[in-house]
Order: structure tokens, then sequence, then C-alpha cells
């Protein structure tokens, strides 16, 4: 799935230019970054955070967790979606626009894990490299690889977590019908408001 860094600086870009022109009203064209590598089906995530100089704090998120458009549209879509329609915000407004960053994560194909009990999948979990989906009852959460890392948690915290984030109790996850799956991420975010686009580690720093 390797993205070069120039690859990771489209992303960001395209992810950037999407939400400045669409916030701002105008019209959005498409562009020659239709082509590659953006023009294969992958799964993304665009994550729009408040930046400020102490920390981040997050404005908006949505995406693709599976294949289903090629990556330049997906990209677009889910910086639109992230702007306006995270049922957790308002919608992102013209005057936050030099105060935000973006950043894209650019996902591998989610994969059931495979675990003998439901007891031994914390195990199989890799902390700071797999990302979550957990699904049950036609109910389901997805968290990114770099929550994990953000926040503190080890495995059998991520898994409780995207329960709850499937708005399943957080032991949902020992039940034998409940389906986990694990993909990775590939994330290049902007160092500042629409400043430079920089590769991040899932794991932090």
């Amino acid at each position: 799935m390797s993205l070069s860094n120039e690859e990771g600086t489209t992303a960001v870009a395209i992810a950037r230019e999407t939400l400045d022109i669409y916030v701002t009203g105008k019209r959005l064209e498409r562009k020659s970054w239709v082509r590659g590598t953006f023009s294969e089906l992958r799964g993304v995530f665009v994550t729009i955070n408040l930046a400020s100089p102490s920390e981040e704090r997050l404005r908006g998120c949505i995406g693709f967790p599976y294949p289903v458009k090629p990556l330049g549209e997906a990209i677009r879509e889910a910086t639109i979606a992230a702007a306006t329609e995270d049922p957790r915000f308002p919608p992102v407004t013209e005057s936050e626009l030099g105060e935000v960053v973006v950043e894209v994560s650019i996902l591998t194909e989610p994969a059931p894990i495979k675990a003998p009990r439901p007891q031994d999948l914390p195990s199989r979990i890799r902390i700071g490299t797999d990302g979550l989906i957990v699904s049950r009852f036609g109910q389901s959460g997805l968290l990114l690889p770099q929550v994990a890392t953000e926040f503190g948690m080890d495995q059998t915290d991520f898994l409780s977590q995207a329960c709850m984030k499937a708005g399943l109790p957080p032991d949902s996850w020992l039940d034998e019908g409940t389906e986990v799956k694990a993909f990775q991420a590939e994330i290049f975010a902007e160092a500042s408001p629409r400043g430079k686009a920089l590769r991040v580690s899932p794991h932090g720093s």
C-alpha cells in the first residue's frame, strides 16, 4: 500500500483545497490528481483538527473504511463530510480555515482478526499499528490506529472504545457474534494550518 512522500503531500493538498473551496462556497473542479494512485480504490479518512500552540482539538473526522471509491474522489468527499456532516460538531466556518490542520489517513482493507477465542483478541492487536472496526447487530464503530496512541490505550481499552463507538456495551468484543476487524493506515498531515504536509507515525512521537 505504501505511498511516497510526494503522494502523501498530494493527498493533503487535495483535502486542503477541497476544504478551502467548499467552505467558502466556490466551485469544485475535477483535477489531474485523478490519475495514478489517486485513481485506485482505497479506504481513507480525513480528520480536521483545530490547531493551537499547546495541542490540537478534533473538529471533524469522517471517511470510507473500505476501498469503494478512487482515492482522490474519496479524499474530496471525506473532507466535505468531515467539515459539514460530523454529528459531533457544527460545520466548519470560513473564519476557522486559517486555524485548522487537515490529516489524511489512507487505509489498508480491513480484515477479521484471527483468534482462537474472543478473549485472545487483545493479544492480536498491535497498538500504534492497527485500527479497529467492531460490528454487531448492524452497528459498527471504527477507531483509527493513531487514536490508541493519542489516548494512551492498551489493547483491551482500544477494543472497548471501538465497541462503544459502535453504540455497543464496552465488553461486546467478548461475544462470539461480534466481528472485529483490523486495518493499518498511512497518515499525512499539515504541520500547521496550510503548512507543509508531513508523514505522521501512528505510534506517536
